[in-house]
Parts: structure tokens; C-alpha cells; sequence
């Protein structure tokens, strides 16, 4: 089994024209980002992937944007959710990510929403794997390993640090055993959270090589899940963002890293990381 790095295109303002050098010397399979969903965009978009060679992986909001309307129904995300699979299919995507849902909805409403879903994804004949992330109906571990139960076909991107932050703590203690959750992880968005933010400020400095270590941690056993189940790749996206993700000094507003090279370590890190696993098999 090999490991694909992506980069995220978060926070990303050039075309990725411009980018493909720098990201095949970052050893960076493709890229993960949103669906353009102007046609015009979504053309040039292609044709950039064409042009690079990058492979893609898509993302959808079924709520309209990172935080969901508040306004949307059920059958309103499932519309934007169909809509956007086609797109996704036009631009060749390897799967989609998916943050869906509403994080206020009850549990009865998540498991109609991804039930119909699952069913959509199926007849369109597209692999979608449903991120952890909160203002999402996965915000939460507790609340995912309930609706899990009563879906049994979806798949999962895990962002562990999302539930990090929610929970206020990392989830290493023995009752806190997401075993079950980590066998239905199909990608693996590669952000160091702690205990106070979804987001170090540096996941190389010492005084966060506690929280680096429990996520490479979890990411291990999806690795030895996926190696089990026979997969010849395992995906994973180096996603350190801006949008207050990005910790600045108070008062300058300078960032107290560059979001490019947080992403280039954390790819370096994750290869070795990845290497080390495979040789300790």
C-alpha cells in the first residue's frame, strides 16, 4: 500500500497552474478543494487538471458554505449534494468529501438526511466520504458513533482535530475508544488540533508533540485498517488553513507561520511517519 499526499487549496489564491512545479517537488499527489460551481470556472478548472496532471479531490457544503444556512431543509441539502456529484463526475474527482449536514439537527433528521445520502451517492456512482468537522451533523464523536450505527454504508474523512476542540481534550483515554469509527475512515485530512483550537501553531514545536503524536497515532490504525482491507492507496490531505485557523500576533495581525510551509512539513512529516509504519509491519 503506498500513501497520496494532497494539498489542500484552502487559503490558496493562485491558479494551480502556477502551482503544479511546487507541488510535485513537495511530493504532493493532487490537490483537495471545493467544487467551482460557475460553469466557466468549472471548465478552466478542468482543464488545469488536465494541464498538471494533478489528481483531484472534490469537496462539498451541502449547507451552502462551511457554517450551514440555518435556513436550508433536509431536501435542501440533498439538492445541492446531487447537483454538486455531477459536477464532481465532470471533473474527474478520485471521491468527495462531503461536510454535510446541520449540527442542530436530531438524530432521527441525520439519519433520514444521510440515508438519502448514501442512496444518492450510489446511483451517481460516486465515492463520497463524509468529513468530521463541526456546525456539521459530525461535529461531534459521540454523535457520530450513534448515527454510524444506523447507517452502516457511510464513509468517513477524519479530521480528529474538530472533535479534539469540541471535546476539549485529546481522546486517548480508554473510554474514549473510536476503534469502530477508525474502520469506516476512508481519508484522512492531516491538521494538528489541540485541546483549545483545531489548529497548532506549529505541529514541529515540542510544546505540541503530544497532540502530533495522538493523531499519528489514530492515522496508524487507519493505515493498518485500510493495509487489511487490501487497499493499494491510502489518501490523506495536508489541510493547515487560514481563517483564524492561522494563529497571528495580536495587534501586527502577522501570522506566526506560513501556511505553505505548515502544509510542505507536514507532508515531509506524514512520508517519513508513513515510511516508518510500513517498515514496523
Amino acid at each position: 500500500m503506498e500513501l497520496a499526499l494532497y494539498r489542500t487549496l484552502w487559503g490558496v489564491k493562485e491558479p494551480i497552474t502556477a502551482l503544479a512545479d511546487k507541488l510535485n517537488a513537495a511530493g504532493f499527489e493532487g490537490v483537495e478543494g471545493r467544487i467551482p460551481t460557475d460553469p466557466d470556472a468549472r471548465q478552466i478548472f478542468k482543464q488545469a487538471l488536465k494541464t498538471t496532471g494533478l489528481d483531484y479531490i472534490a469537496i462539498i457544503f451541502t449547507g451552502g458554505d462551511v457554517i450551514p444556512d440555518q435556513s436550508m431543509t433536509v431536501d435542501d441539502h440533498l439538492n445541492v449534494l446531487a447537483e454538486q456529484l455531477v459536477y464532481a463526475k465532470e471533473l474527474n474527482a478520485q471521491f468527495v468529501n462531503v461536510l454535510a449536514g446541520n449540527d442542530r439537527w436530531s438524530m432521527t433528521t441525520q439519519v433520514t438526511f444521510f440515508t438519502k445520502a448514501v442512496a444518492i451517492s450510489k446511483k451517481l456512482g460516486v465515492t463520497c466520504s463524509f468529513e468530521t468537522h463541526r456546525g456539521t451533523s459530525l461535529y461531534s464523536p459521540w454523535v457520530t458513533l450513534e448515527l454510524m450505527e444506523k447507517v452502516p454504508e457511510m464513509l468517513f474523512t477524519m479530521d480528529i482535530s474538530h472533535w479534539i476542540l469540541v471535546a476539549e481534550r485529546l481522546l486517548d483515554r480508554p473510554e474514549d475508544d473510536l476503534s469502530v469509527f477508525l474502520k469506516r475512515v476512508f481519508h484522512i485530512q492531516a491538521r494538528i488540533g489541540y485541546d483549545q483550537g483545531a489548529q497548532v501553531p506549529h505541529p514541529a514545536a515540542p510544546e505540541y508533540q503530544a497532540s502530533l503524536a495522538f493523531h499519528q497515532h489514530l492515522w496508524e490504525q487507519v493505515w493498518a485498517n485500510h493495509q487489511s482491507e487490501g487497499r493499494k492507496i491510502t489518501t490523506m490531505t495536508t489541510e493547515f488553513g487560514p481563517d483564524g485557523y492561522l494563529h497571528h500576533l495580536p495587534f501586527t495581525n502577522v501570522p506566526v507561520a506560513d501556511l505553505w510551509s505548515l502544509n510542505d512539513w507536514m507532508a515531509q512529516e506524514e512520508r517519513a511517519h508513513f515510511s516508518r509504519f510500513k517498515q514496523a509491519l
